[in-house]
């Protein structure tokens, strides 16, 4: 249910020709150079996205995880324990988290990986602004991927299998901060993860098993109180487990509190274990992000290439 997720090379020098555009200046210049590297930012960001949505190979990816969750919810025709609630439901509910979680902790390494591998760190590393542009671009596209994904499902869940969406304003608000705060607990981890990977053949095959070993233990696709105590124990320590909660509170009625092994939606401690992980991955990432800078150069680059089997044409 994962795929790689690559970036044109032509974005790439678009991108750097508008961070190129600033010049080193003085104490009093640097706002206004910080200001047109979030310009730059989105000008790349705003590229990678367009050429994103023209490639079908790439949209397939992400069509592909709404399509399982679909059959899943038309398939599941159960209650949750103890409820009215159609276990479906809980299981979109569950997938919409896993689909933001994956976008940050799976695909993000990957694009980085990548891109590593093809030389974009090393040419964004000698361009002024070149790395904060990159990160805004990155920022961009994964927010917009993992909020046109989770409308994308919810939506077409809505109208073909009956699937739920917030009541009310609070629903909507808490499907919002859940998500936006989800998203701030996983993208940083995945950079960071992306930032130590060795190379992309190795990137899919190190982070799905941990991941896929995720979607069955934290509550995703059935009620977490099936499972053993342990098992709910050691799930509650990543950020997955409260996604899905937050997601469920969010999407299902009160009456499915009931299936929550806290009987509630422990909405505080939702917030604050994902800020937790935000914190978290924000220290991880951007040491393993600059260190990843600092190591590039034409050489190790070369050398990676020559051990791939790349011809002097890439390269180059």
């Amino acid at each position: 249910m994962a795929h790689g997720t690559g970036t044109p090379r032509g974005s790439d020098a678009t991108a750097r020709g508008a961070a190129g555009a600033v010049a080193p200046g003085k104490a009093g210049a640097r706002p206004r150079a910080r200001l047109r590297y979030w310009r730059a930012g989105v000008l790349r960001g705003g590229i990678e996205l367009r050429h994103l949505v023209r490639n079908p190979k790439e949209m397939s990816g992400h069509l592909i995880n709404v399509v399982v969750a679909l059959l899943l919810a038309g398939y599941i025709s159960d209650k949750v324990p103890g409820t009215h609630v159609p276990m479906a439901h809980l299981t979109l509910a569950g997938f919409a988290a896993y689909l933001l979680f994956q976008i940050g902790l799976v695909n993000l390494p990957q694009i980085l990986v990548t891109e590593r591998e093809e030389g974009a760190l090393l040419r964004l590393r000698a361009t002024p602004g070149g790395i904060p542009a990159y990160l805004v671009a990155k920022s961009l596209l994964v927010v917009v991927m993992a909020f046109g994904t989770l409308a994308l499902l919810l939506g077409a869940a809505a109208l073909l299998v009956d699937g739920p969406l917030p009541h009310g304003p609070g629903g909507w608000l808490t499907l919002l901060w859940v998500s936006a705060l989800g998203l701030l607990a996983v993208v940083p981890l995945g950079a960071a993860i992306g930032a130590v990977l060795p190379n992309p053949r190795e990137a899919l095959a190190l982070i799905m098993l941990p991941t896929m070993a995720l979607l069955v233990t934290s509550g995703a696709m059935f009620p977490l109180g099936s499972l053993p105590v342990l098992v709910q124990k050691i799930a509650s320590v990543f950020p997955l487990k409260w996604m899905a909660q937050g997601l469920r509170s969010a999407l299902l009625p009160d009456a499915a509190r009931a299936a929550e092994p806290a009987g509630s939606w422990e909405l505080p401690t939702v917030a604050l274990i994902l800020a937790a992980w935000a914190v978290l991955g924000f220290l991880l990432a951007v040491p393993l992000l600059r260190r990843a800078a600092r190591r590039e150069s034409g050489s190790r680059l070369s050398e990676r290439h020559r051990k791939a089997g790349w011809g002097a044409g890439r390269t180059a």
